[in-house]
Order: C-alpha cells, then structure tokens, then sequence
C-alpha cells in the first residue's frame, strides 16, 4: 500500500542524479527478479511464446533486463511527476517524424506498453499546445490513484477518461480533435476481445484502436518511447496511411503485426509482466 509519507520519500529520489537513481533501479529490479517467482514465471512463459526462436538463456537475460528496466522506469517516475519541465527537456528527447505533432486532425496516438509509456504522454502534454485525452483504470489504492492522476495532469489541457465514461464520450471528444493516447495492446478479458496472432500465438485484444479510428474519423500516430542511459527517447513514427479499414479484425491483426516489429527492436523494454495470453480460445491450453 502506498502512503503519504511513502510518496514523500518517493518524490525525495527525483533529485539524486539520474545514473545513481537508475543504479538503485537496478538493483531492485534484480531484488523483483529474485523475489517475484511467480511474475517472473509470467514473462518466462510470455518470452517462451514469442520467442521461441531464442535460447532459454538468452530468453532468461531477457528476463533479467525487463525486471531493471521495470523498475528504472517506476522510480524514473520521481523526476517525471514531481520536478521541474527544465528536468523532464533535459532527460526526455523528441525523434522520428516530429512534424506529425503539427497537424490538426484527429488523431489517436498507438502507445505500446513500453516501461516508458507515461514518458511519452508527459513530453507530449508539456510540449505539443493540443488537447489530450488517455483512459486509465482507477486504482484500488486512493492514495495511489490521486497521485497516478496528478502526475498524469500536470502539464497541458489533459482529460483522463475511465473505461466506465464509453466509446461515445471518447469520440466526440476525439472528432473536437483532443488527441487520444490509446494503449490497446494489454488483455483487457474477454468481452469485446478478438482473437488475433500476436508473435504467431492467437491473443485476446480489443480492436479498439481500430474503432476509435473509424468512429472519430482520425488517423493513427504510433508513438513508441524507449529508455536510454541519458533519459528517453519518444519516437514519432510516420502516421499510417492504410488504417482503419472496414474490417476490424484484420486491423487488430496488422496492429499487432506492427507491434511485433517495435518489440524486436528493444524486446526487454515491453510489459512482459502482464499475462499477454491469460484469455485463451475455447479448448486451448493455459500458457500460465
């Protein structure tokens, strides 16, 4: 449970420098390592299905990686929800397509589950003048949920929507031309799920970003952001010019499809804690 006081100290570490910050990451990452059998059994088994071309030892360094780049970037959360914009410019870069950011459409933001993923709604929030909606999950944990949603606020004309709020809310904000920052790429359960290849294995995802598309009439702005020695980089990728199309389930395909290419590229860096492929389809196996 997270405390008044235990946020208090929280905030204190935001102004040790970043490579002592990240040492202490470090080393809880490994301390989760250790110590959570069970989540480190999840991301085995998740590696084991999307990689299975790897080794178990280099499935394992995998493993390894993702339990420090986790906790890096929870306690890079310090700098990034309590000190000054001036930290956030110096630590946080802008690359790839930025003249995407300029245009005046509406637009749905593809946000992978990287470790970085709240990095790049802050950057973008402190330096786009656009309007940007997000829907979250509220926490059980008050405390919790009040800090999450003041770190999430502070910079820009921002507005978190709850699942509970519905897709009609969400569009006519998106079709008033707020941005929404959309991270679909989780297993939410299986209501209003879809079965589509994710690394070859079939996984429940919701073809929201496909709806929300074609409802707000908006194209779709991947955004993928990654953790370096010197802070992160938000990767702008070049909007694509071939989604949403009328079918909902191919979109969700080619969405994942993308996905795949963006993990490959930094694949300790994606949510592998989360069970990816905890729904399964009528008869299959459990991967758990």
């Amino acid at each position: 449970m997270i405390s008044q006081v235990g946020l208090k100290l929280f905030q204190l570490l935001g102004f040790l420098p970043l490579p002592v910050l990240r040492a202490i990451g470090s080393m809880v990452g490994m301390a989760l390592y250790l110590g959570a059998r069970w989540r480190r059994h999840v991301v085995l088994q998740n590696l084991r299905v999307c990689f299975s071309q790897k080794s178990e030892s280099q499935r394992l360094a995998i493993t390894k990686q993702a339990f420090v780049y986790f906790a890096q970037a929870w306690l890079d959360r310090s700098w990034l929800w309590h000190r000054s914009p001036s930290c956030i410019h110096a630590r946080v870069r802008f690359t790839g397509a930025i003249d995407e950011l300029t245009a005046d459409v509406p637009t749905v933001i593809f946000a992978p589950h990287f470790v970085g993923l709240d990095v790049g709604w802050t950057l973008l929030t402190l330096r786009v003048p656009k309007h940007f909606t997000t829907i979250f999950t509220p926490q059980s944990n008050p405390v919790a949920g009040a800090w999450m949603t003041q770190g999430r606020s502070r910079f820009g004309q921002v507005q978190l929507f709850q699942r509970e709020d519905g897709v009609k809310t969400i569009v006519s904000s998106l079709r008033n031309n707020a941005w929404l920052y959309l991270l679909p790429d989780m297993n939410f359960g299986p209501e209003e799920s879809i079965f589509v290849p994710f690394f070859g294995e079939p996984a429940a995802t919701v073809p929201s970003l496909s709806r929300f598309a074609k409802l707000g009439r908006a194209r779709v702005l991947p955004v993928v952001t990654r953790m370096t020695s010197s802070g992160y980089e938000v990767e702008v990728l070049k909007a694509w010019d071939d989604f949403p199309t009328d079918d909902a389930q191919a979109d969700t395909a080619l969405m994942n499809q993308r996905l795949e290419t963006y993990i490959q590229a930094m694949p300790a860096q994606y949510f592998w804690v989360h069970k990816r492929f905890k729904t399964r389809p009528e008869g299959a196996a459990s991967i758990y």
